[in-house]
């Protein structure tokens, strides 16, 4: 559970904003909350609610155990709604049922909230839905819309919101909170750099199967380096049998740009920014194989490789390709 103290370390300017119209009491009767996933807006609704809601709460930070606290966390508060994309998309029905529980009086007080996740998601029929709800608002109701694309949705809903913009979670405040928890230090900083949401980065540390990225990573540098004949051998028969989605192959080559990028920071004398720190023997064994200039065309090489994945080109053949381009 969130207090306003743990999220003015991940948001400072949204929390304080938010934190200043509860103890001005000019609460907005609509929000729009735009950033990249895992970067606290769905946190941040939940804090927002229980400062609303809980009837213990000290100034603007909720007591985060009592009844209404609990509840808004379990998802069952009867004041509160989340509509979230069923499937693809946020469709008219999911509206229209959500105003037709506005139409009745609060259950717990007079106040009502709702948060939309995904909102660029909403079909046009369910967008011209909410924006007519919008346009009549209760005093007594507030809406948090969450999206990564807020380009993608009307104007005229945008104009009806306030905007408050969350910046990407700082990297190694990020990693200290992770070596807090217990998960090393050259983990953290792995963990830090491919996420900026706390939870997915303590997933990860837990899953046997990422355990096993960072190694197949190295494992794939030292063929190059050492063994570039077995290049596509190695492919076939260790690569491609652990990254076997499209989306693990996307984390696979997210590991392996971080590799890259450590060669041109111990390039660039740059120790501090290092992240495989272990294999000190083994980076300056590639710094002699790739120079800053090779290694930032490799870095091109591998964002050309996702875009492929991305593109639905055979993952097998994308790896061959890259890795014969990588031996060059």
């Amino acid at each position: 559970m969130q207090s306003w103290g743990d999220m003015k370390e991940i948001q400072p300017l949204v929390s304080q904003m938010l934190m200043n119209s509860f103890n001005k009491d000019r609460i907005s009767h609509a929000y729009l909350f735009q950033g990249n996933k895992g970067t606290g807006m769905r946190e941040m609704s939940a804090l927002f609610a229980k400062s609303i809601f809980c009837k213990q709460r000290n100034g603007t930070e909720p007591c985060l155990v009592c009844r209404d606290c609990v509840r808004i966390d379990s998802g069952n508060h009867p004041d509160m709604h989340w509509v979230e994309p069923e499937g693809l998309s946020i469709k008219k029905e999911q509206i229209l049922n959500l105003q037709k529980e506005f139409t009745y009086t609060g259950v717990e007080s007079n106040r009502k909230v709702y948060i939309i996740v995904d909102a660029e998601k909403m079909t046009v029929n369910a967008s011209n839905r909410l924006l007519k709800f919008l346009e009549e608002p209760s005093q007594q109701t507030t809406a948090i819309l969450l999206t990564e694309n807020g380009q993608a949705m009307l104007d005229t809903i945008r104009s009806r919101c306030q905007l408050l913009a969350f910046q990407p979670l700082n990297q190694q405040k990020l990693a200290e909170k992770l070596e807090g928890q217990g998960i090393s230090q050259s983990n953290a900083k792995l963990l830090s750099a491919l996420t900026n949401n706390l939870t997915t980065a303590q997933e990860l540390n837990d899953d046997e199967w990422f355990a096993n990225v960072r190694k197949l990573v190295i494992q794939l540098i030292e063929v190059l380096l050492n063994k570039p004949n077995e290049g596509l051998l190695f492919i076939n028969h260790q690569w491609m049998s652990h990254f076997k989605e499209r989306q693990q192959l996307q984390m696979g080559l997210d590991v392996l740009m971080l590799w890259f990028h450590d060669l041109i920071n111990h390039n660039l004398d740059r120790e501090d920014a290092i992240i495989f720190k272990q294999e000190k023997e083994k980076r300056d064994q590639a710094a002699l194989r790739w120079s800053r200039q090779s290694a930032v065309h490799s870095l091109s090489l591998i964002l050309e490789a996702k875009r492929k994945i991305n593109q639905n080109v055979h993952p097998t053949l994308v790896m061959e390709q890259l890795t014969l381009q990588l031996q060059r």
